[in-house]
């Protein structure tokens, strides 16, 4: 299993790093991430910003069908996100937590819910990664 800490050090100077995304826990269970509600994702009326959130949310299902690959063989490409938002911040920080419902030879899917800081449901999303041996 990849640590967090190389995952985080994966992701500077990325979209990631910029949204201030960091990696908290990885497991075989799921992986879990942070990602603050300022002004790098928040929509112009000072909410938290939907776009963030999706991308919020594929991050985390990518990073976790990435670390439980063997990553040098394989590519994950983020095929479809979808997202269902109950709730929004205006700042603190928000929790993701993604779980993989299904492990295919070419696809992977997770479910992935993000809370706020008070632990509410802000959104439920689904995403499906494709997977992709690398060329030789």
């Amino acid at each position: 299993m990849i640590e967090v800490d190389r995952i985080n050090k994966l992701c500077e100077n990325t979209m990631i790093s910029h949204l201030g995304i960091r990696f908290t826990e990885i497991t075989k269970e799921g992986i879990k991430a942070t990602m603050p509600v300022d002004s790098r994702t928040r929509q112009p009326m000072g909410y938290l910003h939907g776009g963030a959130t999706l991308a919020f949310a594929e991050t985390l299902a990518s990073v976790g069908s990435y670390v439980l690959l063997n990553n040098d063989d394989y590519l994950v490409f983020g095929a479809g996100v979808s997202g269902q938002h109950q709730k929004t911040a205006t700042d603190g920080i928000v929790d993701g937590i993604a779980v993989n419902t299904h492990w295919g030879d070419t696809t992977h899917c997770w479910e992935v819910k993000i809370y706020d800081d008070k632990q509410k449901l802000l959104s439920s999303c689904l995403v499906t990664n494709v997977i992709k041996r690398k060329k030789v």
